[in-house]
């Protein structure tokens, strides 16, 4: 049961009635957006931050989500314009201490400790900031509301306050949220729908590597992701992220695929590793692909291309801790399995592209000439494609069509290779 408080509405006069706008007379212009110099997140923004816009930023504990606002503030106060940072967590001594190790003279940026929401829109009102920052959604009550701050209801008023703000003033505000155990942001789903743009910052905070995935844009594509690197001096993009998730193992059970994040298309190497089960039940592990697209594909490398998988253990796994949702892959994760079945490996400098289906075939996918581009960049020399695809042009790479997975298999793991 949650309380809710009736407010009495007050009867607006005649004078005071909104009167419709033509929408061909609303005053439009192209500079409305912000780039503030970090292009991995200009990108996921969709050419960066929409004045007068609400951004929902969510992250696991400890992922660097209040050191990236600070780094953004520094680069927005560089810009000339002013800056709001509400911190309703840490002290303001705290936030200096963390602009000092990321080298940010804080010229430009308010910094306000409080966690009540009509005491920052004062503070706000009288400062008039271009760009403000709520750390975090959690922290923030109404004193209208006798719920806890971080309830339902403090958080789902909070949200939409804060969206009426920023329209009315058309500050661009961006709220930190933090995340439940099941990996979603901690409070009612209606805040997701409230604010224009939902951001994860996703990754272990164990390791270096973060990125930046856009799940809600109302100003972009929600496919682009961003790529950062967590070091001393705070988090550096990076331009290349393809070299972060292939290495040069010669190992067998590996192979590289192509992904593509909205407009970009990004190397990855699946790692397989089969051993001989003790069990009736074989395991099948997989982390960064679908479980049950992992039981497909053992499946049909049983039944269609012929080798056993039922007496293996099986262990999937895709590097850097990239999510992969393409049916592109496939084709690189029953080679990759076949691969530590056979103990053979890969032969280095290979790429394999293409969806298959129950039947055992190799079926095209959208993208190919942006894929096999970026490979090629990367200097790879042999590409395994559907061969609905390999009459391609303005391509150097050694390419191989294959029509089903048993030739993709034959021809990959076999002792010559037969185009």
């Amino acid at each position: 049961m949650v309380e809710e408080i009736v407010e009495k509405k007050i009867s607006r006069k005649k004078s005071r009635l909104l009167i419709p706008q033509h929408l061909s007379e609303i005053p439009f212009s192209k500079e409305g957006r912000c780039t503030i110099g970090i292009s991995e997140l200009d990108r996921v923004l969709g050419g960066g931050f929409v004045k007068g816009s609400l951004i929902l930023l969510g992250g696991d504990p400890g992922i660097g989500k209040s050191t990236l606002m600070l780094q953004i503030s520094g680069l927005v106060a560089g810009l000339g314009r002013k800056v709001f940072y509400v911190n309703g967590e840490e002290s303001a001594y705290q936030i200096r201490m963390r602009a000092e190790r990321l080298g940010i003279d804080g010229t430009g940026i308010d910094v306000l400790s409080s966690t009540e929401l009509e005491s920052v829109f004062e503070c706000a009102e009288e400062n008039k900031p271009d760009f403000m920052i709520i750390d975090s959604i959690q922290t923030i009550y109404k004193s209208q509301l006798t719920s806890a701050p971080g309830s339902v209801a403090q958080v789902r008023e909070c949200g939409a306050d804060l969206m009426r703000f920023a329209k009315e003033t058309s500050i661009t505000i961006v709220i930190i949220g933090h995340v439940t155990k099941y990996g979603v942001i901690a409070g009612p789903k209606t805040l997701e729908h409230i604010v224009d743009t939902v951001l994860y910052f996703e990754g272990d905070k164990n390791q270096q590597y973060r990125i930046i995935r856009a799940i809600k844009n109302r100003f972009g594509s929600t496919n682009e992701i961003g790529v950062f690197e967590m070091t001393e001096s705070g988090l550096k993009e990076v331009i290349n992220p393809s070299n972060l998730f292939i290495s040069d193992s010669k190992n067998s059970g590996s192979a590289i695929i192509s992904i593509i994040e909205g407009s970009r298309p990004l190397l990855v190497e699946v790692q397989a590793l089969t051993s001989p089960t003790f069990f009736n039940y074989p395991q099948r592990v997989a982390t960064g692909i679908d479980y049950k697209r992992l039981s497909l594909l053992l499946a049909v490398l049983e039944r269609r291309v012929g080798i056993s998988v039922y007496g293996f253990d099986c262990f999937v796994n895709v590097v850097g801790g990239i999510k992969v949702f393409e049916t592109s892959s496939d084709l690189g994760i029953i080679l990759a399995i076949a691969s530590s079945i056979k103990n053979k490996p890969i032969e280095k400098g290979t790429i394999t592209i293409g969806e298959v289906g129950l039947g055992g075939e190799v079926r095209p996918v959208y993208g190919i000439v942006s894929r096999l581009k970026e490979a090629e960049n990367m200097g790879f020399k042999t590409a395994i494609i559907p061969r609905k695809h390999s009459s391609l042009k303005n391509i150097k790479m050694d390419i191989i069509g294959v029509d089903d997975a048993r030739e993709a298999v034959r021809i990959t793991l076999g002792d010559k290779k037969q185009g």
